[in-house]
């Protein structure tokens, strides 16, 4: 027994101690290969699963590295059975090898032959593969190398694509390094993935993941596909990469809503990949329009089911994925692993912020509760309602008020998920209001107006949760939203973390109604930023005063 701040169980749960003195350091070290479950304040629980040991196989930690961590933080005797079922699992990663074969193309070779038998037993694989050509090696149907991907993953059995990636089409382009340089683990990021050949690659919002996908595109010397969250985003990844890199205003297109443009870089909405009609998604046909060398996927984490069943069919084309966090809601996480690429380089958020590229947060949960009336008709209402009840209490203006009056010189943001709240609370500030339904042409003029100080108070829904760049904002105060959405909570406190010019700190609000899923929900919601570092100090309303 040891005072380390880990106690490891056999059911592969970690329970780390947060108050310990060596936690910090424990919690980066698992990082890489547990997940976090559950953070109250006092003891956080983990998980080890196998994608997550998987996707550290990948990203080039080994079993003996993660024996040795959990045996060096753990409090007790780690279980021996869970140390030899890690090894097992990480062993299971690159048994399966996709490859190019000189006379029969795309191949599927194995290193253990009876892992090679289980796997075309399954209905799901015999589809997928051709001839035998020996015993360890059988023909993949190059259509069909994404799918097959992801049925061996779902086997248990995650294969290593060395196939390689055709160059497509050749377009120079460089990287315009005047006054500005690639961070180090900028360039880390790029190598790591350039190395692997495709993949995903996770840094805080604020730590400049467009200069990533710029440098990767510098790498490739090859026209690129990028796909963004909304034309605003689309916008914003053209004049970053006309002020980062040599490629003119002729040369990258936007393909959105509004606009049609096939260019050598071509910069395309998922809203408009995903239009449907009679039945076909006929914008898709942008995969196909050129040759491209490199395909990249901002926000990978909100990838629509239709663009990973495209990107299955072009797993010969270079795929980075960027993200600030690898949690999907819709638990498709493997899909990513297996069809964008698995996890090449994670940045965790506050090593960037102790480098001082990113602005240090201080969370604080205002808790505040139901008026005796509201509490009834909560107590009485269907589980369907009682969020929406409780998350648009009107008990929550006032302590928005409250807030924004003990900030009177900085850039707010008030963010929330339901309309109508949003419209009564703007009006009490008399803020303005984007939505879903504000134009693309008003959004960007509002948030250039926030950004040159013209409007300090800007009150937004989903749409800015993503790919949206306001540095001057220090301030968010979150009144609602996606129930229990861990990846919102973490790009919506991305808002806050560009660095500030005089150093100071982002403030970052979460207004709850206490004893209500409301609270329940939000505490699910806090679970990455307690993975990332973050502590939220919890406040009652009649105190806010004095924070």
């Amino acid at each position: 027994m040891t005072d380390g701040p880990l106690i490891v169980q056999s059911d592969k749960t970690l329970l780390l101690e947060v108050d310990h003195a060596s936690s910090a350091d424990c919690r980066r070290a698992i990082a890489p290969f547990a997940e976090l479950e559950r953070a109250p304040e006092h003891v956080h629980t983990y998980r080890i699963t196998p994608l997550a040991l998987w996707n550290a196989r990948a990203a080039g930690h080994d079993a003996e590295q993660v024996v040795d961590i959990l045996l060096t933080y753990s409090r007790y005797a780690v279980p021996h059975s869970l140390l030899v079922d890690i090894a097992e699992t990480m062993d299971r990663y690159g048994r399966l090898t996709i490859a190019k074969h000189p006379a029969h193309g795309l191949v599927l070779i194995t290193t253990d032959r009876p892992v090679l038998e289980e796997v075309l037993r399954s209905k799901k694989v015999a589809p997928l593969v051709g001839a035998r050509i020996d015993d360890d090696t059988v023909i993949v149907h190059p259509s069909e190398r994404g799918h097959l991907k992801q049925v061996l993953l779902t086997l248990g059995w995650p294969a290593e694509d060395h196939a390689g990636y055709v160059d497509g089409e050749a377009h120079p382009m460089a990287l315009r390094e005047d006054g500005w340089h690639l961070r180090d683990y900028q360039r880390n990021a790029v190598e790591n993935f350039w190395a692997g050949g495709s993949g995903v690659v996770v840094l805080p919002c604020g730590a400049g993941k467009t200069i990533v996908g710029a440098a990767a595109m510098a790498q490739a010397q090859a026209t690129t596909l990028i796909l963004v969250t909304n034309t605003v985003s689309a916008r914003q990844w053209k004049s970053e990469l006309l002020a980062r890199t040599t490629l003119t205003d002729e040369e990258i297109g936007e393909y959105s809503g509004a606009r049609k443009e096939i260019r050598p870089v071509t910069i395309a909405t998922y809203q408009v990949m995903t239009t449907k009609r009679k039945g076909v998604f006929p914008h898709l046909e942008v995969f196909d329009t050129r040759d491209w060398g490199l395909v990249i996927y901002d926000e990978v984490h909100l990838l629509p089911a239709p663009i990973f069943r495209f990107t299955a069919d072009i797993q010969s084309r270079r795929r980075l994925g960027l993200t600030a966090t690898l949690i999907r809601e819709d638990g498709r996480e493997g899909d990513v692993f297996t069809l964008i690429g698995p996890k090449r380089f994670d940045a965790p958020w506050k090593e960037v912020e102790a480098q001082g590229w990113i602005a240090p947060a201080d969370c604080v949960e205002v808790r505040v509760s139901l008026p005796n009336d509201e509490r009834l008709v909560y107590a009485t209402a269907e589980p369907d309602d009682r969020y929406r009840l409780a998350s648009t209490t009107p008990a929550k203006h006032g302590i928005v008020e409250s807030i924004v009056a003990s900030h009177p010189e900085e850039q707010i943001l008030v963010i929330g998920q339901y309309l109508d709240q949003l419209a009564e609370i703007a009006e009490h500030l008399d803020a303005p209001t984007i939505t879903g339904e504000t134009s693309a042409t008003e959004r960007q003029r509002l948030f250039e107006a926030f950004r040159q100080g013209e409007v300090r108070i800007l009150v937004v829904s989903k749409v800015a949760n993503f790919s949206v760049d306001l540095p001057e904002a220090s301030v968010a105060v979150q009144v609602s939203g996606s129930f229990g959405s861990r990846q919102e909570e973490a790009q919506r406190l991305g808002r806050l973390l560009r660095p500030k010019a005089d150093g100071k700190t982002a403030r970052f609000y979460t207004v709850v109604a206490r004893d209500t899923v409301d609270a329940d929900f939000a505490q699910r919601r806090q679970r990455f930023l307690a993975e990332q570092g973050y502590a939220y100090r919890i406040m009652d309303a009649e105190d806010l005063d004095r924070a």
